[in-house]
């Protein structure tokens, strides 16, 4: 049976979509397949790994047979991209197998029967619902995401704080040494809801959002969250665990305030992070009246210093930071200049963005 016959694009751009999710190696070999349903001239291609489902289709299926069948994920997508751009592709099911077919070459895949393929409930009727746009939900999540821990006992950490409150979405990061926090106005009020969204959630809708003013529809339920933009529906388990109390970690009243260059600051950071300490990568800021030295040395006693001018009248201080957790937020926010306000040597400091409430980053100092 013909699935369909289109131009090798028509196939590989949805299949991409979905398989950012599928594990190489699973327990559960069915996970490592897509589900291919084909409806009318639709085919519907729906990956999941337990805790995220994706789902998207492309036109143009053949016939008007309703059928469903799971194929090697990654064993179809790495067939089709080495393909030319340009070639017409056709899926055919025979005898427990897809034959994959272009010019005058053939693949012959295994597929596993659909009706084996898990697939999340859906949420319930009490859900909580926003829309904005993909560009702002691509650029708040761009903002903390750095933060998130990577495989922390915390669970609650290894992911990330989404709060609707009023007429405001905050997101907030954090893996116990730095956090990040960006908000957004949102067009209506809404009721207050707090979840915490998987690590991988958050990096897949990362790679998924387009930098758009195209709609991007959020419903949120108490242990599910979903997803929709352009062709792609993504829905996410949510990680059940009380998040820490960000609002108290965010230092109000330091009076060391410094305006700083944002390129020329990282590129100062990046220069001396190359004599750090490789297991530390501690640098120490060094702040006197009208200058900031950058310092950093190893265990090989080897040492770099940089100097910036800054506008700055007050008391010196020499505070350690790890420096990864600096070039981080650099690297992840685009303004001109950037705020970072410090009170002594022992405490958090806090960057943030001049004239701009809606972004901020505390780090903790390090002992170098």
């Amino acid at each position: 049976m013909l699935l369909i016959k289109t131009k090798r694009d028509n196939i590989l751009t949805p299949l991409q979509s979905v398989c950012g999710i599928v594990e190489k190696r699973h327990t559960l070999p069915i996970l490592s397949n897509v589900l291919i349903e084909k409806s009318g001239d639709q085919l519907t291609l729906l990956a999941t790994d337990i805790e995220i489902q994706i789902r998207t289709h492309t036109d143009g299926a053949a016939g008007t047979e309703k059928t469903a069948v799971t194929v090697g994920a990654r064993k179809l997508q790495d067939i089709l991209r080495s393909l030319p751009d340009s070639a017409e592709v056709s899926l055919e099911l025979s005898d427990k197998r897809m034959q994959v077919r272009a010019g005058k070459s053939r693949f012959n895949l295994q597929t596993l029967p659909a009706e084996d393929y898990p697939r999340m409930a859906q949420a319930g009727s009490e859900q909580t619902g926003l829309q904005l746009t993909q560009k702002q939900f691509k650029r708040l999540i761009g903002l903390v995401q750095y933060a998130m821990a990577q495989q922390d006992i915390r669970y609650y950490l290894n992911g990330l704080l989404l709060v609707v409150t009023g007429n405001e979405i905050r997101v907030v990061a954090t893996d116990g040494h730095r956090l990040a926090y960006a908000s957004e106005q949102l067009a209506e009020n809404k009721q207050r809801m707090e979840v915490i969204l998987p690590r991988k959630t958050v990096l897949e809708l990362s790679r998924l959002l387009a930098d758009n003013d195209e709609a991007l529809d959020i419903r949120l339920s108490p242990n599910q969250a979903t997803f929709r933009f352009g062709e792609i529906e993504l829905v996410s388990k949510l990680i059940d665990g009380k998040f820490p109390d960000y609002e108290r970690v965010i230092p109000q009243n330091h009076t060391k305030v410094i305006t700083l260059p944002r390129t020329v600051l990282l590129q100062s950071l990046h220069r001396a992070a190359i004599l750090t300490n490789e297991k530390f990568r501690g640098v120490r800021l060094v702040l006197a009246p009208g200058s900031l030295k950058i310092i950093s040395s190893n265990a090989d006693q080897e040492e770099a210093q940089e100097e910036l001018e800054i506008s700055y009248d007050e008391e010196a201080l020499d505070i350690g930071f790890n420096v990864t957790y600096l070039l981080d937020v650099l690297n992840n926010v685009s303004n001109d200049n950037i705020e970072v306000r410090l009170a002594d040597a022992n405490s958090s400091a806090l960057i943030t963005l001049p004239g701009n409430e809606q972004f901020r980053y505390v780090v903790m100092p390090m002992r170098i």
